[in-house]
């Protein structure tokens, strides 16, 4: 049996500074991410595309979405395996390449760096064991036509 999941959001651009889009150069790159009952995400494209640096742009929420859907499933694998995980912080990176003149281009690589924590000694290997299995069982790395890598550090709480 196959189960459907639909998801729905509004984009909605904000960058028109008075003449639209009649010069690449006279608009903000400004959006708003809304999903019905959540609070927005101001958003922007990379400023290296002309966007605003203290803004979420697409390529963050990207490798976010990567980086937490890993972390939600390696979550539930442990808790189902009998690892206590008591605390996970992630610093993933993406590498995005430009690869034509007009500027198309693509993600070629993401590695996740989780540091997790457990409660017990013997509990770091199977903890380590536990991220290829989320990897495995990740939507977003599931949707991806590169691989995605994960370089796991484990330790105890002191």
């Amino acid at each position: 049996m196959h189960k459907e999941h639909h998801y729905t959001l509004t984009i909605n651009w904000t960058g028109n500074t008075g003449t639209g889009t009649t010069h690449a150069t006279h608009y903000e790159r400004s959006h708003i991410l809304s999903v019905a009952g959540k609070p927005d995400i101001l958003c922007s494209s990379d400023p290296a595309f002309r966007g605003d640096k203290t803004k979420y742009n697409p390529e963050d929420l990207f490798l976010a979405s990567v980086a937490e859907c890993h972390m939600l499933w390696y979550l539930h694998m442990c808790a189902d395996a009998g690892v206590v995980v008591v605390d996970y912080t992630d610093n993933p990176t993406g590498i995005m390449v430009e690869a034509s003149e007009e500027g198309r281009g693509r993600f070629t690589e993401v590695t996740l760096n989780p540091l997790v924590v457990v409660t017990e000694e013997s509990m770091i290997e199977k903890a380590n064991a536990m991220h290829d299995k989320a990897r495995e069982m990740c939507f977003i790395s599931n949707s991806c036509n590169f691989p995605i890598g994960h370089k796991p550090v484990s330790g105890v709480k002191k």
